[in-house]
Protein backbone atom coordinates (compact mmCIF):
# COMPACT_ATOMS: atom_id res chain seq x y z
CA UNK A 1 0.00 0.00 0.00
CA UNK A 2 1.18 3.96 -0.79
CA UNK A 3 1.57 5.99 1.57
CA UNK A 4 -1.39 8.18 1.95
CA UNK A 5 -1.49 11.80 3.62
CA UNK A 6 -4.57 13.24 4.72
CA UNK A 7 -5.26 17.69 4.91
CA UNK A 8 -7.72 19.94 5.77
CA UNK A 9 -9.86 21.30 3.48
CA UNK A 10 -8.62 25.07 2.56
CA UNK A 11 -8.57 27.55 0.09
CA UNK A 12 -5.65 26.31 -1.21
CA UNK A 13 -6.71 22.96 -2.21
CA UNK A 14 -10.67 24.07 -2.81
CA UNK A 15 -9.89 24.17 -6.65
CA UNK A 16 -8.55 20.41 -6.68
CA UNK A 17 -11.14 19.44 -4.59
CA UNK A 18 -13.62 20.31 -7.25
CA UNK A 19 -12.64 18.68 -9.71
CA UNK A 20 -12.28 15.63 -7.76
CA UNK A 21 -16.09 16.23 -6.89
CA UNK A 22 -16.81 16.84 -10.28
CA UNK A 23 -14.88 14.00 -12.13
CA UNK A 24 -16.83 11.59 -9.68
CA UNK A 25 -20.08 12.75 -9.47
CA UNK A 26 -22.00 10.16 -11.42
CA UNK A 27 -20.27 7.86 -9.29
CA UNK A 28 -21.07 9.33 -5.98
CA UNK A 29 -24.82 9.79 -6.65
CA UNK A 30 -25.05 6.10 -7.82
CA UNK A 31 -25.11 5.74 -3.74
CA UNK A 32 -25.61 8.68 -2.32
CA UNK A 33 -27.97 11.92 -2.31
CA UNK A 34 -27.70 14.57 -5.25
CA UNK A 35 -25.95 17.52 -4.26
CA UNK A 36 -27.01 19.10 -7.30
CA UNK A 37 -25.82 21.08 -9.86
CA UNK A 38 -25.30 24.24 -8.32
CA UNK A 39 -22.95 22.24 -6.20
CA UNK A 40 -20.51 21.86 -9.15
CA UNK A 41 -20.22 25.74 -9.94
CA UNK A 42 -16.99 26.91 -8.95
CA UNK A 43 -18.32 30.10 -7.39
CA UNK A 44 -20.91 28.24 -5.22
CA UNK A 45 -18.54 25.50 -4.36
CA UNK A 46 -15.88 28.46 -3.14
CA UNK A 47 -18.99 29.54 -0.82
CA UNK A 48 -19.24 26.32 0.50
CA UNK A 49 -15.30 26.06 1.29
CA UNK A 50 -15.89 29.23 3.17
CA UNK A 51 -18.66 27.79 5.25
CA UNK A 52 -16.52 24.70 5.33
CA UNK A 53 -13.36 26.59 6.85
CA UNK A 54 -15.60 28.87 9.40
CA UNK A 55 -16.92 25.28 10.73
CA UNK A 56 -13.21 23.71 11.20
CA UNK A 57 -11.79 26.96 12.82
CA UNK A 58 -14.95 26.12 15.35
CA UNK A 59 -14.81 22.69 15.79
CA UNK A 60 -17.80 22.05 13.94
CA UNK A 61 -16.09 19.44 11.58
CA UNK A 62 -12.68 18.39 10.04
CA UNK A 63 -12.95 17.78 6.09
CA UNK A 64 -9.99 16.53 4.45
CA UNK A 65 -9.03 15.57 1.36
CA UNK A 66 -6.95 12.27 0.87
CA UNK A 67 -3.71 12.57 -1.32
CA UNK A 68 -1.64 9.48 -2.61
CA UNK A 69 2.44 9.26 -2.35
CA UNK A 70 1.99 11.72 -5.96
CA UNK A 71 0.00 13.95 -4.16
CA UNK A 72 -3.09 13.81 -6.22
CA UNK A 73 -6.54 13.90 -4.78
CA UNK A 74 -8.02 10.38 -4.22
CA UNK A 75 -10.39 10.75 -2.05
CA UNK A 76 -12.06 12.81 1.18
CA UNK A 77 -12.61 11.84 4.93
CA UNK A 78 -14.76 13.81 7.08
CA UNK A 79 -15.18 14.24 11.00
CA UNK A 80 -18.45 16.41 10.72
CA UNK A 81 -21.64 16.31 13.69
CA UNK A 82 -18.76 17.21 16.25
CA UNK A 83 -20.70 17.58 19.59
CA UNK A 84 -18.26 18.40 22.50
CA UNK A 85 -19.31 18.55 26.38
CA UNK A 86 -20.81 15.59 27.82
CA UNK A 87 -20.65 13.52 25.01
CA UNK A 88 -17.40 14.55 22.81
CA UNK A 89 -18.19 12.58 19.55
CA UNK A 90 -18.50 12.92 15.84
CA UNK A 91 -19.68 11.21 12.86
CA UNK A 92 -17.22 10.12 10.14
CA UNK A 93 -17.50 9.79 6.15
CA UNK A 94 -15.48 8.94 3.57
CA UNK A 95 -15.53 8.60 -0.41
CA UNK A 96 -13.09 7.22 -2.66
CA UNK A 97 -12.43 8.58 -6.47
CA UNK A 98 -13.84 5.66 -8.55
CA UNK A 99 -10.17 5.23 -10.42
CA UNK A 100 -9.00 4.82 -6.95
CA UNK A 101 -11.62 2.53 -5.29
CA UNK A 102 -10.13 -0.90 -3.43
CA UNK A 103 -6.49 -0.14 -3.06
CA UNK A 104 -6.58 0.24 0.62
CA UNK A 105 -7.21 4.53 0.32
CA UNK A 106 -10.02 4.36 2.25
CA UNK A 107 -8.84 1.93 5.31
CA UNK A 108 -6.01 4.39 5.87
CA UNK A 109 -7.65 7.61 5.55
CA UNK A 110 -9.95 6.31 8.17
CA UNK A 111 -7.38 5.39 10.69
CA UNK A 112 -5.26 8.74 10.06
CA UNK A 113 -8.97 10.88 10.39
CA UNK A 114 -9.27 8.66 13.65
CA UNK A 115 -6.02 9.52 14.90
CA UNK A 116 -6.75 13.28 14.67
CA UNK A 117 -9.88 12.69 16.19
CA UNK A 118 -8.85 11.08 19.31
CA UNK A 119 -5.49 12.51 19.57
CA UNK A 120 -5.95 16.20 18.24
CA UNK A 121 -8.97 17.16 19.10
CA UNK A 122 -9.88 14.67 22.08
CA UNK A 123 -12.91 12.92 20.93
CA UNK A 124 -14.20 10.45 22.93
CA UNK A 125 -16.10 8.44 20.18
CA UNK A 126 -16.42 8.38 16.36
CA UNK A 127 -19.35 7.17 14.70
CA UNK A 128 -20.27 5.61 11.15
CA UNK A 129 -22.85 4.83 9.36
CA UNK A 130 -23.06 2.94 6.22
CA UNK A 131 -25.74 1.40 3.31
CA UNK A 132 -26.59 -2.22 4.29
CA UNK A 133 -25.11 -3.25 0.57
CA UNK A 134 -21.69 -0.99 0.98
CA UNK A 135 -19.52 -3.79 1.81
CA UNK A 136 -16.39 -2.19 1.37
CA UNK A 137 -17.73 0.56 3.31
CA UNK A 138 -18.68 -2.12 6.19
CA UNK A 139 -15.13 -3.61 5.72
CA UNK A 140 -13.14 -0.71 6.42
CA UNK A 141 -14.74 0.61 9.68
CA UNK A 142 -14.32 -3.32 10.88
CA UNK A 143 -10.89 -3.29 10.42
CA UNK A 144 -10.55 -0.07 11.83
CA UNK A 145 -11.67 -1.50 15.09
CA UNK A 146 -15.17 -0.63 14.78
CA UNK A 147 -17.73 -2.32 16.26
CA UNK A 148 -21.54 -2.73 14.92
CA UNK A 149 -24.19 -1.43 16.53
CA UNK A 150 -27.52 -1.74 14.59
CA UNK A 151 -29.62 -0.94 11.97
CA UNK A 152 -31.51 2.15 11.19
CA UNK A 153 -34.44 1.92 9.18
CA UNK A 154 -35.86 4.49 6.25
CA UNK A 155 -32.83 6.77 7.73
CA UNK A 156 -31.31 8.53 4.50
CA UNK A 157 -33.76 9.00 0.92
CA UNK A 158 -31.51 8.44 -2.18
CA UNK A 159 -32.86 9.00 -5.30
CA UNK A 160 -36.32 9.55 -4.18
CA UNK A 161 -36.11 5.98 -1.80
CA UNK A 162 -35.55 5.84 1.75
CA UNK A 163 -33.12 3.57 2.73
CA UNK A 164 -32.21 1.70 5.79
CA UNK A 165 -28.29 2.25 7.63
CA UNK A 166 -25.67 0.41 9.35
CA UNK A 167 -24.44 1.81 12.47
CA UNK A 168 -20.92 1.36 13.91
CA UNK A 169 -18.88 3.16 16.46
CA UNK A 170 -15.20 3.42 17.62
CA UNK A 171 -14.60 4.69 21.21
CA UNK A 172 -11.29 6.03 22.53
CA UNK A 173 -10.08 4.38 24.64
CA UNK A 174 -6.42 5.45 25.97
Amino acid sequence: MEKITIELISRSNAIEVLEFERENRQFFESTLPSRGDKYYEEEFFMEIIEEIIEEQTEGQCYMYVIRNELGKVVGRVNLFSVVRGMFEKAEIGYRIGQKHNGKGYATKAVELAIDEGFNKYNLHRIEAGTSPNNIGSQIVLIKNGFQFIGRTRDVIRINNKWEDGILFERLNNK
